[in-house]
């Protein structure tokens, strides 16, 4: 998260970047190699435990629509999750100040995010690793079974696989064209990504698998906007 002069970019400093050009070529589909390197390994052990967790609740003497209605209860939850997340903390600024708390919020979080908006196209930022979230994945994994299997479990599998399915979503969404990505669905969260990366929509349009919570939250594309860019 280091500027080409060393300096760690914090946004109670200088708030979000714009995108800064280099003037050099970007290999597009290098940088979605890189991308797609560090998504792997989360990707592979999170949708294996995602499928272990499912497939045992149904089979076990539980409701299969109760396992279902738990499942479809954490892919909701995590699009709520991803739209706060990416609101309040990749976009938070977090000063620096007394005490411990604030301290070590200053240092984790007041830099993340930071570089992605910079070089939107950097394959090194625009997903996180398996580093980033295998320590909270598994102790609330392990917290959820304190519950019978087919509800806390699942729904807490299904979070966990929502996540996967975000980044890939979120990876497409810098490298379409790499891809081929067609069809209304792509056209639609491309757009919608791009314009959050643009000058008018660094604070507005969090949704990184849609646009609904941002309907909801009051961080919706503006209507002028909207019109143009979505048809």
């Amino acid at each position: 998260m280091a500027k080409a002069d060393g300096r760690r970019r914090l946004k109670s400093e200088v708030g979000m970047p714009q995108v800064e050009f280099s003037g050099r070529r970007i290999d597009l589909a290098a940088e979605a190699r890189r991308s797609r390197q560090r998504l792997l390994p989360a990707s592979a052990l999170y949708t294996s435990y995602a499928l272990v967790v499912l497939g045992s609740a149904l089979r076990s003497p539980a409701p299969v629509a109760a396992t279902l209605a738990w499942f479809a209860a954490g892919g909701v939850s995590w699009t709520l999750v991803e739209y706060l997340a990416h609101r309040y903390i990749l976009h938070g600024r977090f000063p620096d100040g007394t005490g411990a708390l604030r301290h070590w919020a200053h240092v984790k979080l007041d830099g993340l995010h930071a570089e992605h908006h910079a070089r939107p196209w950097d394959g090194d930022h625009i997903n996180g690793t398996i580093r980033d979230t295998v320590l909270y994945m598994t102790v609330l994994a392990a917290a959820s079974f304190l519950a019978p299997l087919h509800t806390a479990p699942v729904l807490w599998a299904a979070v966990m696989q929502s996540y996967v399915i975000e980044e890939w979503v979120h990876h497409g969404t810098h490298f379409p064209t790499v891809y081929g990505l067609r069809g209304p669905y792509w056209r639609y969260i491309v757009r919608h990504h791009a314009y959050h990366h643009s000058p008018r929509g660094t604070e507005i349009a969090f949704g990184l698998t849609s646009g609904a919570w941002d309907a909801m939250l009051g961080t919706r594309v503006p209507v002028r906007d909207r019109d143009r860019l979505y048809r």
